[in-house]
Order: structure tokens, then sequence, then C-alpha cells
């Protein structure tokens, strides 16, 4: 943080360039691909989106993503244990329009179905050159371009669970557990490389439509209290200040009137180890949630990083409206503890980016204008 301005982010995936995306899709279909290939690709496409975060203002940038077919399912591909294919379920609020979700395959929406592969057996680290590869391309980058500061995305306990049905342990509780230790790990490689490590956690709200649809609030929230306990658990040898947290409702167009109210999160949420906070703040069913903090005390140690920008709209946000929004949350919580940030990520599924690759930048660059217009007005 600083104390003369507001900072920028986003929440981590970025759009994969056309040949590195071929690349992904042709091994992902078992097609035969050149493995030397397909590495050289993701290093040097690593450095230049690196290069071009900080070259528009972006203050902590991240590698995209770009080794990953998705947040979450990636780790199918670093832990033991998973196989099979679990179609996953369907987002309550699409099951309400049935003919909108319908539409939106047609047109090639994200429709949500939370399905990977699943947990069938004891789940550990198989191997860590993935993980090693990702730290070693996003180290030259980042000391390439020199950015304020850089963050590396990894999956949380609860939302391996939600993608990867548990078909081993005897309880969920078991598997939350396994899964934490077993990604204790690559936490820990994250921060010891001296990166923000940023924990993706949407089954803290989208969970809520998703695998826990058919249970009340009150239940679902002793879920979260659950998935939180395992989270911390895991961090515990990472210091807070080094950890961002994303908790989201779900990157993709729908109506969202399912979506669980962020004021019945925030006691746990805030509870939870890391200091920086990642929430949707830009779209039409969750904008409004900046009064939340009006009556939720902000604990004095957290900071809180808004989405300014929607990650499944095409409109452009005017950079005014960015800063009338971080002005928002800094008139509540303080200046110095707002951060701009996106509502998600702007490629969570390798291939199906929810809003065009040249607009996205041009989104980042609204970000980075209005959070400059914010903080003139802020520090004077």
């Amino acid at each position: 943080m600083t104390d003369s301005r507001i900072l920028t982010t986003h929440v981590g995936s970025l759009p994969r360039p056309a040949h590195l995306l071929s690349l992904m899709q042709a091994r992902a279909a078992g097609d035969p691909v050149d493995v030397a290939a397909l590495a050289r690709e993701i290093t040097d496409q690593v450095a230049a989106v690196v290069r071009r975060q900080v070259e528009i203002g972006v203050d902590l940038v991240s590698d995209g993503e770009y080794s990953k077919p998705s947040y979450a399912t990636y780790v199918s591909e670093r832990l033991t244990g998973f196989g099979g294919s679990f179609r996953g379920h369907v987002a309550a609020d699409l099951g309400d329009y049935r003919e909108f979700a319908a539409h939106l395959v047609e047109i090639g929406g994200v429709v949500p179905k939370a399905g990977g592969e699943c947990c069938q057996g004891p789940v550990a680290v198989k191997n860590t050159t993935a993980l090693d590869e990702d730290l070693a391309n996003f180290k030259a980058a980042v000391a390439a371009a020199e950015p304020v500061g850089a963050f590396m995305n990894a999956a949380s306990p609860g939302v391996v669970s939600v993608f990867q049905k548990n078909e081993f342990y005897p309880t969920e509780d078991a598997y939350i557990e396994a899964v934490a230790a077993a990604l204790q790990p690559e936490y820990e490689a994250i921060a010891a490389a001296g990166f923000q490590l940023q924990i993706d956690s949407p089954d803290l709200a989208m969970g809520r439509h998703l695998a826990f649809a058919h249970l009340s609030d009150d239940d679902f929230l002793k879920v979260v209290a659950r998935n939180l306990a395992a989270l911390n658990h895991a961090l515990r040898n990472i210091p807070a200040e080094q950890v961002r947290m994303h908790i989201c409702w779900g990157n993709y167009p729908g109506p969202h009137h399912r979506d669980i109210a962020l004021e019945k999160l925030t006691d746990l949420v805030l509870a939870a180890k890391p200091r920086f906070l990642l929430l949707e703040g830009a779209n039409p069913r969750h904008e409004h949630e900046w009064a939340v903090f009006k009556t939720v005390k902000l604990p004095a140690e957290k900071v809180l990083v808004p989405g300014v920008i929607d990650s499944t709209s095409n409109y452009i946000e005017h950079p005014e409206l960015v800063a009338q929004r971080l002005e928002r949350y800094a008139g509540v919580v303080g200046r110095e503890r707002v951060m701009a940030g996106s509502d998600c990520g702007f490629s969570t599924f390798a291939g199906f980016p929810t809003v065009h690759p040249d607009i996205v930048w041009k989104k980042l660059e609204a970000m980075v204008e209005g959070a400059r217009i914010a903080s003139g007005r802020l520090w004077g």
C-alpha cells in the first residue's frame, strides 16, 4: 500500500494469445503437442503480458494464469487422486431461466456447471514441475518489467471441492482437509518466491447457488466457516500481509438473483487470515454493496480491493465512474485501505473469455485512469 494514491490490480486471469491458446487446447484434447514449444510459448507470453500490464499502469500484476486451463481445475494436473469426469452443478439462477441458459450455450457464453474431474483417491502433491515453471517464468518477467508488485493465483480448498466432486473421502470435511494440506506447499512456494499469494475462493459466495443451492443460508455459512478454517490452517506459515483472497458470485452474465448477500458473509470472510479482500463491486447485482461497510466495521489491518470494472460486460467503463466507485469505498473505510481491482478474471477458463480480449485492455486502462482521478481528489 501507499499513503499517496490508490494502487491498481485485477483478479488474475487475462485473455490468452491465440497461438498459446491453440497449443493448450490441443494438449487438453490429447493431440500431439511439442512440449518444448509450448513451454517456450508460455515463457514468452508471460513476459509479454507482465510487460503490457506495467506499460498501461497496473501496479500489482499477475502472470495472466497463462499456463492453467482454469483457476480451479488446474490442481488435477498437480495433485494425485483425481480422475473420471463430473458434469457439475447447474447454477440455480440459470435453472430459473432455462431458455436463457440454452441461449447462452448457443452463443458460446460461459455457463457455470462447476464440473471437472472427481476425487477418486488420496489427494497429495504429484509433482511441482508446473509450479516451478510458473514461478521461474513469473520471476523472470517481473525482474524485466519491474512492476510495483506481483501476485500469483492459487485455488482455495473449497473451490476445488466444488469443481471436483468427492468420491473417495468418507466426509466432505476430510476431503477439504486433505486438499488444504496438499495445496499448502504451493501456497508457501508462491510466498517464498516473493510474490503475493492470491487465494481464489468463489466457493464462499458462488458455492451457495451451485453446489449448495439445496441448503439454507445458515447451513451454507457453516460450509463457509469450515472452508475458511481449512484455508487458514494451510496459510499458517505465511504472513497475512502477503495474502489476498478473491470471493465472487460467478463470472458469467446470468441473472444472479440467487446470489447470497455480501452482508451475510462479512463476519466470516473478514475473520479469515488474508489481509486483502477482492470483491465484486462493478456489476449490477453487487455494486450497491459498498454500503455494507457503513455498518460492518472493517478490521484495522484489512484492505478492500473492490471490482471497479466489470468482467462480464464489453462496456468500457468511463474513468469518472471508476473514480466514483473508488471514492465511495474510500468514504466509508478510508483512502489508505482501498485498492482498485476487477470483479473477476477475464479468462477464468482458457478459450472462454467473458470480455473480448482487445476490450479487456481498454477496461484496464480505464481502471488505471479512474484510480488516478480518484487519487487526485482524495489526496489533493
